[in-house]
């Protein structure tokens, strides 16, 4: 892994439309990605993780969605991607930066055979014959190792497994050799033995081709094995972000606790209760004015309803917006775990 950033996006606005109002899904994200890195981005579903991809990818409804680019910025390689027309974007998506889509059936064209798909992104970014386009893909569908490929590569997607089609969709996002991969629920709906596979397939191309991945998740389990960087994202904004190890052995906010928490453990008793994140997100049409996670958060005070948290460093990489974390709050009842380090 080098120190290189191919990916630094500052302060990242997306809202959408709807018939209630303008809902702010994401409010003011930053982050980067260095070469050959994996950067995880967890929290539950509708936090904003997979709006944030589809906005580097360009890929959001255009008649449905504002996005800021006042202060705004998706830098790849120093180029800003949000003043990229359509025709410069497309010269980008799939063959620099691709993506992994979250469900493979519906992503994938059923009237398409596989070897066709995976030849049509090659067709599109490379200079070379459909001969040559076909063979390429069945070199892809042999490095993704699904056995009979060439035999595969004259099916349909119906004709194929769960697990076969994620592999199907890596070898279509892999075919270019993009400098960056957002892998999103790349595990979604496939069993644990078939989701060990599909990351370590992951990880093993990663190494081979050098490619910088976005893992977007909310399983804390597959991000553990795989994952250099993890950033915990809420209702829209990124309230911690540290290493693997700073995240899971010291986490700092009371969201990240509550996920890891809520991970079954091999040592748990029997007949023990496991433990659930009560309450349900905010609404984003009109966001509260202090923490989002406040009105679930067993720890929350009074400054949190009210006031946006302060950021705290805690080291070079590990950060966290909370109130507890202030000189002056209240820490009675504090886990022990979120306190240490506290200045």
């Amino acid at each position: 892994m080098s120190s290189e950033k191919i990916l630094d996006i500052k302060n990242l606005n997306v809202s959408f439309k709807t018939y209630a109002g303008i809902s702010q899904a994401v409010r003011g994200i930053d982050f980067y990605l260095e070469k050959g890195e994996t950067l995880a981005i967890v929290g539950e579903s509708g936090c904003g993780k997979t709006v944030t991809s589809k906005a580097i990818m360009g890929l959001l409804p255009e008649q449905q969605t504002i996005i800021s680019k006042e202060n705004s910025s998706i830098k790849f390689h120093g180029e800003d991607l949000l003043v990229y027309s359509e025709k410069q974007m497309s010269s980008v998506r799939g063959k620099l930066i691709s993506m992994i889509f979250q469900d493979p059936m519906t992503s994938l064209n059923p009237t398409m055979k596989i070897g066709d798909q995976i030849a049509e992104s090659i067709i599109i970014h490379s200079n070379i014959s459909v001969r040559d386009a076909r063979k390429k893909a069945l070199e892809m569908l042999e490095l993704v190792k699904i056995p009979n490929a060439e035999e595969r590569l004259e099916q349909y997607p119906f004709e194929f497994s769960g697990g076969m089609r994620q592999r199907a969709m890596i070898a279509i996002a892999l075919a270019c050799n993009p400098e960056v991969l957002i892998a999103d629920e790349p595990t979604t709906a496939l069993d644990v033995t078939i989701q060990a596979q599909i990351m370590e397939l992951i990880g093993e191309l990663q190494k081979k081709l050098n490619t910088g991945v976005i893992l977007v998740t909310h399983d804390l389990g597959v991000v553990a094995s795989v994952a250099d960087r993890i950033q915990v994202m809420y209702a829209g904004k990124i309230v911690e972000r540290g290493t693997v190890d700073e995240i899971f052995y010291n986490p700092k906010h009371p969201y990240t606790y509550a996920l890891l928490k809520s991970v079954p453990k091999l040592n748990i008793q029997n007949k023990e209760e496991l433990y659930s994140l009560t309450g349900t997100p905010p609404d984003l049409i009109n966001p509260p004015s202090g923490c989002a996670f406040a009105a679930r958060c067993e720890l929350g005070m009074k400054i949190c309803r009210n006031l946006q948290p302060e950021l705290t460093k805690f080291s070079d990489t590990q950060e966290c917006s909370c109130w507890l974390h202030h000189s002056m709050a209240d820490i009675n009842g504090v886990p022990e775990i979120l306190l240490k380090g506290r200045k």
